[in-house]
C-alpha cells in the first residue's frame, strides 16, 4: 500500500449553516474538495495569527504572553 501524502486525519462537525458557508466559498474558489477548501481556511487563518511565521524548532514556550525573570519566576504585569 502506498504510503499516504497527508497521514494525519481531522475530523470535524460543522452546522448545516457552515457547511454551505465552505462550500459556497470552495465552488466559488474552484476549490477540488472540501478538505483542500479547509486545508485553505486553516492556512489562512494560521497566516493572518502569524503562526506559519514560525520556524521549524520553536518550542510553544517562545509564544508565551508573560516574560519570565532570570530565576524562573514569572512577574504580573511583565
Amino acid at each position: 500500500m502506498a504510503e499516504l501524502e497527508r497521514p494525519e486525519r481531522l475530523q470535524i462537525m460543522l452546522t448545516a449553516e457552515e457547511l454551505a458557508a465552505l462550500e459556497n466559498w470552495r465552488f466559488e474558489r474552484r476549490m477540488p474538495s472540501r478538505s483542500a477548501a479547509v486545508r485553505e481556511l486553516l492556512r489562512r487563518g494560521l497566516d493572518a495569527d502569524g503562526f506559519l511565521t514560525a520556524g521549524q524548532g520553536t518550542k510553544s514556550q517562545d509564544f508565551g504572553i508573560l516574560s519570565s525573570s532570570a530565576n524562573g519566576d514569572v512577574s504580573p504585569g511583565e
